[in-house]
């Protein structure tokens, strides 16, 4: 019979002992894991059950997770409440043009800056930097006044071209540290066979850095995909509003109660496509982000 009490079996205290204390680490950070994840998973599960109880039960005391009746019509009639079909095929175009010009431009600057030496190369990357700096709220009426100015309000023009020099800085950041990871060694072989600059860009480049490209797809489509502020400020005709802008409608007036029950169904089905994108994407993505810190 053991007489060392909290000793361990080679005669160390369990706080001695390292495969005890890495135990323990782990069980802790286990968790503490679970236990960050169910806190932040309860709202969700709260918007998914309430998106299936009639407006009043949203907030009766105490709460019901599991509505009784499960109310599937929700989801139908917030649809067919407002011109939802539009508002999908809007958000989705703005997406569309968002995307495609945001790759485009942001990826050809960072191969510059990534690649090529030129006078003031640093200082410019300095300052594309620091106007990540600037919060949003700063420029937001000099950039209305701008786009008023050149009679562009009520378009998506505003909401397209203005958030590709928003966002850009940090996507241009983000591949170029990608890029700086790829051995230059193999666009000088391209070289050598004979490739130019536009062939060693396409067919060298591109699909190295597929993984940040990825990475910075998700941060653009999860940026468009939630943009309310700039729908709410640039649009004012309903055929052109986004899918955001037309749950909005849902929160009532100063004569109208909010319509609680189609605005938790409508969060919901909003949520869905971020969070399918990610878990499908997010090899990928962790990747594009791992990476990026390799080098500096």
């Amino acid at each position: 019979m053991s007489q060392v009490s909290g000793a361990t079996a080679g005669g160390l205290a369990w706080w001695e002992n390292r495969r005890v204390r890495d135990r323990i680490y782990k069980t802790v950070s286990y968790v503490v894991v679970i236990a960050g994840a169910a806190v932040l998973t309860i709202p969700f599960l709260w918007m998914i059950s309430s998106s299936l109880k009639p407006s009043a039960a949203v907030f009766a005391s105490p709460p019901q997770w599991i509505p009784d009746p499960v109310m599937w019509r929700n989801y139908i009639d917030a649809w067919t409440a407002m011109p939802f079909t539009r508002f999908l095929f809007n958000t989705v175009f703005i997406i569309a043009l968002g995307l495609t010009g945001e790759l485009l431009s942001t990826t050809v600057v960072a191969y510059g800056f990534a690649r090529y030496r030129f006078p003031g190369r640093n200082v410019l990357f300095v300052i594309l930097l620091s106007t990540m700096m600037l919060p949003y709220v700063v420029t937001l009426i000099p950039t209305f006044l701008i786009w008023r100015s050149l009679g562009l309000i009520n378009t998506f023009d505003p909401l397209v071209i203005g958030a590709i020099f928003a966002w850009g800085p940090f996507h241009i950041f983000l591949l170029r540290q990608f890029m700086l990871t790829v051995p230059v060694q193999m666009e000088e072989a391209a070289l050598v066979d004979g490739a130019n600059t536009m062939q060693r860009f396409g067919y060298i480049m591109i699909p190295l850095i597929r993984p940040a490209l990825l990475a910075v797809g998700v941060f653009t489509f999860q940026a468009f995909w939630n943009d309310f502020l700039g729908p709410l400020i640039y649009l004012n005709d309903m055929t052109k509003y986004t899918m955001n802008l037309g749950i909005y409608f849902f929160m009532g007036g100063p004569a109208e109660a909010p319509q609680w029950h189609w605005l938790m169904a409508m969060s919901t089905l909003l949520a869905l496509p971020v969070l399918l994108l990610f878990f499908l994407a997010q090899r990928y993505f962790i990747e594009g982000l791992t990476v990026t810190g390799i080098k500096g």
